[in-house]
């Protein structure tokens, strides 16, 4: 586990080249409430891409460890706890708050970009 990345991961990537294709510009790990992952400062769009292993997605890639299971689901009930936090905060400061899950970059790439093409240009 300790070998894996908090930051450039394959998922963040493949969305920032798709952006950078596209012609958009933004950054990377914005200083803003929660640091996200891909930011629009001028439109106050922040997007984050998250893990389902690590952030509790409800789908079947979120497998709770058979080994040190309460630490684990402590671990994730936090991370999901500030989540929400960091989220609420951005809406409340005007931003818009994008969440990517990374099993669907993998499965679902084109209905991800099309959606985040549409929310951006609104």
């Amino acid at each position: 586990m300790s070998r894996i990345r908090s930051a450039n991961t394959q998922p963040e990537l493949t969305v920032r080249k798709w952006l950078a294709s596209k012609g958009y510009r933004f950054k990377i790990h914005y200083p803003v409430t929660g640091k996200p992952d891909i930011a629009f400062p001028k439109k106050k769009i922040a997007v984050f891409i998250h893990g389902c292993f690590w952030h509790g997605h409800n789908c079947k890639y979120f497998i709770i460890p058979k080994t040190n299971r309460n630490f684990w689901l402590k671990k994730i009930f936090a991370n999901k706890k500030r989540d929400l936090k960091v989220s609420r905060q951005l809406r409340k400061n005007g931003w818009k708050v994008i969440k990517i899950w990374e099993h669907e970059i993998e499965q679902k790439p084109d209905k991800i970009f099309t959606n985040l093409k549409t929310k951006l240009s609104e």
